[in-house]
């Protein structure tokens, strides 16, 4: 039938494609070539010919069936999927499914109907063509991650655009000047997005907050709260519910309590620290026997459920620590007022008291509301002085507490939990929040004291509830689980750790304890402890919150929650409210609707983590700012595709050594290795190797520091 010249290849693959697209688009109705030319706006018959000649091809190479005599459809018919959409740096995206086995689906820029990064998209996904990747076109977008975004406003004479922070947001904003709010020109702000007409490239939004200065500490910490979506005050409702809160304890609350107020009591926190959310109570009972009590902060009986407090508190889902500032889960008046366990007050508390022996085993156990009164409020360095020269206040019962956390965690380690001792960076910082300097924060015995303590709480709580039920009728419960490392990255970072001469034995759950802690052990105080303690936490699963009762793999336990922060921790006023139910005698709550309160509070506790170190990234450059061209010592702390991370020895300030700034040969990424390999010289650099850097540049605006490589 066609008498026309073969056209070239590469114009037929495109036009194949577009006849494919016009079956997908149409629902896969069979079509014939008439009809396909028309949907094409092919009127030529040369072309149309062309047309009929690609189906019949196709249907040769079985992408296509002749389902009667002219007809055509595809075999494999389109699906939809809902997916998460990761936008790559060329506007490209790949979905990610909620199937753990499922491919991630890719859609071509044009195919992206202006979703964004995070954005929640329904997807169709195309007939796959042999050898081909799962291609699809977003034909809905669900749920917007965000509609807000930082960034600097750019002016004209009669218009404004919106310059977003976000790398992954690709499109400037739009912004009439009508919508301006009062903004100037190079001034950093939030804009929300308020439209997107179908054929705009650029959506439309107006500026909803001015923040300040570029570069201006406030300016910009407040920047790094915005952008992940933590808002940087608290609605008038809900501080004044906080305020209308009544001060006194009355006897009838008192009554209903254990008292503890004439029992030796006392808080130890950072230095700095303002909202006390636990403390410890001491006594030697009449049998020689130990009591402990945990006493935490009473939250769930200030804080009444569906209130505006409790709606706000819910949605920030934690408090969010920056390098220079803690932004509260709750309003002042209660995180560090009503509900902080200030000494020489009475405070109402939900305690754990446990009856320990000389050995730390547990004889008894009691949960229940008391009211205490805080003896002394120590920090962890005045607690540290008592345990190093034995002598100070309450030094008889800070020794002895201190005695029995040694068996407690000794007794843990036993059971296979793992010891992750990463170095936590902290910057001494001028009266404007400039870096001035930075230390490494140590953790002592005093730290570990009141972590074996509160983990004891954690545990048994958890333990307590899931007795509770048998099989399908266990008691709905919010617990703090963490799974098995996979063992694929297990076996890739044991392989790494080797060229070390660390050995990890990953012959059961226990031995990969074992060896990972005699690792951790070892590297203390070595160069490579930071790469090869972050890579070890990469292996491992991440800890969620979730309803359902698996173990905690990192901490060796079979149950554990979150008990002891409900100051600054959402889900732990979600166990208090669900552990004081069950300890009236309440029946099982809903599992589904408390699962969604758990993923929210993951994600939120997510969130928090990723601007926690984004503001500290932030200092990072800031402190390095003014020392370009300084030559400094560093460990290869990661590789990728486009360069090399270095972690500065001295003060662990992170950069990027860029291969192509690198002059004596070609590098590529061997990724399985963690290496980079010169092409010609055969001159590796892996992670851990240390290496001489000079600082080349700082980019505040993006948080990125570039190094160059002083070669010998």
């Amino acid at each position: 039938m066609s008498k026309h010249k073969k056209k070239s290849p590469s114009i037929n693959q495109v036009l194949t494609q577009l006849v494919l697209d016009i079956f997908e688009q149409n629902g896969n109705t069979p079509l014939n070539y008439k009809q396909v030319s028309a949907k094409l706006n092919v009127r030529d018959p040369e072309a149309r010919d062309t047309i009929y000649d690609i189906l019949k091809e196709e249907t040769f190479k079985q992408v296509l069936k002749e389902v009667s005599p002219g007809k055509f459809q595809l075999i494999e018919l389109k699906t939809f999927i809902e997916g998460t959409v990761d936008l790559t740096t060329d506007g490209s995206a790949f979905i990610v499914t909620d199937d753990p086995d499922e491919n991630d689906i890719y859609v071509a820029p044009r195919k992206l109907r202006n979703a964004l990064n995070g954005d929640r998209v329904k997807v169709y996904v195309y007939a796959k063509s042999k050898g081909r990747r799962k291609e699809g076109e977003v034909i809905e977008i669900l749920q917007r991650a965000k509609m807000e975004f930082t960034g600097i406003v750019k002016l004209s004479e009669h218009y404004a655009f919106f310059i977003p922070d976000d790398r992954k947001m690709l499109h400037d904003i739009f912004i009439p000047m009508a919508e301006l709010n009062g903004a100037k020109n190079g001034i950093k702000a939030i804009a929300e997005i308020i439209d997107w007409p179908a054929q705009a490239k650029n959506p439309v939004g107006r500026i909803k907050h001015i923040l300040g200065v570029q570069g201006d500490n406030d300016t910009e910490m407040n920047a790094i709260l915005a952008e992940y979506g933590f808002p940087l005050s608290f609605p008038a409702e809900v501080e004044h519910e906080a305020e209308s809160i009544a001060d006194d304890i009355t006897p009838q609350e008192i009554a209903k309590r254990k008292d503890y107020r004439d029992v030796t009591t006392f808080t130890i926190d950072p230095f700095d620290a303002k909202d006390f959310d636990d403390a410890l109570s001491f006594k030697i009972l009449e049998n020689g026997n130990y009591e402990v009590g945990v006493h935490i902060a009473d939250v769930s009986h200030y804080i009444i459920p569906d209130s505006a407090l409790d709606k706000e508190a819910f949605d920030r889902g934690t408090s969010v620590y920056l390098v220079d500032r803690v932004i509260p889960m709750l309003p002042e008046r209660l995180s560090n007022g009503l509900c902080s366990l200030r000494p020489n007050e009475d405070k109402l508390c939900f305690a754990a008291l446990f009856e320990l022996d000389e050995k730390a085993n547990i004889i008894s156990e009691w949960f229940g509301k008391t009211v205490i009164h805080s003896n002394r409020r120590f920090t962890y360095e005045e607690v540290q002085q008592v345990i190093e020269t034995k002598e100070g206040d309450y030094r008889d019962e800070i020794l002895k507490l201190n005695e029995l956390a040694y068996i407690l965690r000794e007794r843990k380690f036993k059971a296979g939990a793992i010891s992750f001792e990463t170095t936590e960076v902290k910057f001494r910082l001028d009266e404007k929040g400039k870096p001035t300097g930075v230390y490494i924060k140590e953790r002592k015995d005093a730290h570990k004291l009141i972590e074996d303590f509160m983990l004891l709480a954690n545990r048994k709580v958890a333990e307590f509830v899931s007795k509770k039920g048998k099989g399908q009728h266990k008691y709905t419960f919010v617990y703090r689980t963490h799974d098995s490392p996979k063992p694929d990255a297990l076996a890739s970072f044991a392989n790494f750790a080797s060229r070390f001469g660390y050995k990890i034995n990953t012959k059961s759950d226990k031995e990969i304890a074992r060896s990972l802690n005699y690792l951790m052990e070892d590297v203390e105080g070595k160069k490579e402890q930071n790469v090869l303690t972050h890579l070890a936490i990469r292996s491992m699963a991440k800890a969620i919150y979730t309803t359902k009762t698996s173990s905690h793999y990192g901490l060796a336990f079979d149950h554990y929650t979150h008990f002891t922060s409900p100051i600054r921790r959402y889900p732990d006023v979600m166990v208090h409210r669900l552990l004081e139910h069950y300890l009236h005698g309440g029946q099982s709550v809903n599992a589904e609707h408390y699962e969604k309160l758990c993923q929210h509070a993951s994600q939120m506790e997510k969130r928090a983590a990723d601007a926690e170190r984004a503001s500290v990234k932030y200092k990072q450059a800031e402190f390095l700012q003014d020392q370009i061209g300084e030559v400094y010592s560093g460990v290869i702390s990661g590789v990728t595709e486009w360069g090399m991370y270095v972690e500065i020895i001295e003060n662990k300030c992170e950069g990027m050594i860029r291969l192509r700034d690198i002059s004596d040969d070609f590098y590529t990424l061997d990724e399985k290795n963690y290496q980079i390999i010169g092409q010609r010289k055969k001159k590796v650099y892996r992670l851990g190797d240390e290496v001489k850097i000079r600082v080349k540049n700082v980019d505040l605006a993006k948080k990125q520091i570039d190094f160059s490589l002083v070669q010998d």
